[in-house]
């Protein structure tokens, strides 16, 4: 997929104030300071589309982005670790959770993992909230350049292994690096793949 255009919308904090609109959304999410802006800058080949920060938390809202004028890219708060107070974290579940199980133009939630990273029991839980709502979602490794091939191929196979643990088949998995654009055609190419599926099928 080419990407012609992606423009900032509108951020919210209530699922009822997102945009209303018949197109396809692919939403990213992940623990804090896995990447998730950088992956998202990387994929959409801008530098500062979605603000990025050494400082773990920085995203607090839901930031929809306008793709190709076809098809919304979603920018979620992120889960776990984040400088910030019980009242807040509560708040930030909430609204994850409220996007997650209420919207019905969610097509794919790509789930960001830290490949350096042996399996987190936050994550694994967090997989397992999306399996038994019913959630479409893809697994994505982040920053793959920081490890040679055989520790990369090391840990994700551990990671696969533990997942198989609870599931007998597993989603689509990707391996990135926003700093070396690893992985890029293969989401940008499954997120088209899903669109001329969807288009195909409303066509018949």
């Amino acid at each position: 997929m080419e990407i012609k255009s992606a423009e900032y919308v509108v951020s919210n904090t209530e699922v009822y104030k997102c945009p209303k609109h018949t197109l396809t959304e692919y939403a990213f999410i992940g623990r804090s300071n896995v990447g998730k802006s950088s992956l998202i800058n990387m994929l959409m080949g801008k530098k500062d589309l979605a603000k990025t920060s050494s400082k773990p938390g920085k995203t607090i809202l839901i930031n929809h982005f306008l793709v190709n004028r076809n098809w919304f890219l979603v920018d979620l708060p992120g889960y776990g670790y984040a400088k910030m107070n019980k009242s807040g974290l509560a708040k930030l579940e909430k609204m994850v959770k409220g996007y997650v199980l209420n919207r019905d133009c969610l097509t794919n939630l790509f789930v960001l993992i830290d490949s350096r990273l042996e399996p987190q029991s936050i994550d694994l839980g967090f997989f397992e909230f999306l399996g038994v709502n019913g959630i479409p979602f893809s697994i994505v490794f982040t920053k793959a350049d920081k490890l040679n091939d055989a520790q990369l191929h090391k840990n994700i196979t551990q990671y696969r292994e533990k997942l198989f643990e609870q599931w007998d088949e597993l989603p689509p998995i990707f391996v990135t690096s926003a700093e070396k654009g690893i992985g890029r055609d293969d989401v940008l190419n499954y997120i088209e793949s899903i669109n001329n599926n969807i288009a195909n099928s409303e066509s018949k």
